[in-house]
């Protein structure tokens, strides 16, 4: 329970730091598929017919606007974010001309971020 919140509070503040607005339905569907990602990267791999309606499914809403919001609040981060944080993570922003990354794309780099720094932390 205790490592659930420090991962649920880790995932808020990179999310922050990217730009992602928590006032968009996005940031939360966003902040559980990373969180649920973390956990199973396999659902990364098929977001359509695993991460989405699972989204769905916790917030009581449609797969379509799962889809549609994460894909809203990734592009706003993508757009009026933090570049500097931005390009740390993804090597690459929107300054660089290359689009932004995929809904997916996006999940699995923060989801393997997370995973990597808290199994860091387990080492030390």
């Amino acid at each position: 329970m205790k490592h659930q919140m420090e991962m649920e509070k880790y995932v808020t503040k990179i999310m922050l730091e990217l730009g992602v607005p928590a006032h968009l339905k996005g940031y939360h569907y966003l902040r559980k598929a990373i969180l649920l990602s973390e956990n199973d990267m396999e659902v990364v791999s098929s977001v359509t017919k695993l991460l989405y309606p699972e989204i769905a499914k916790c917030f009581q809403t449609t797969d379509q606007k799962v889809e549609r919001a994460i894909r809203n609040a990734i592009e706003v981060s993508w757009t009026r974010g933090n570049m500097r944080t931005v390009e740390e993570l993804f090597g690459y922003s929107a300054r660089s001309g290359k689009g932004r990354p995929t809904n997916s794309e996006y999940i699995a780099r923060i989801a393997d971020k997370i995973h990597l720094d808290f199994k860091q932390q387990e080492i030390a």
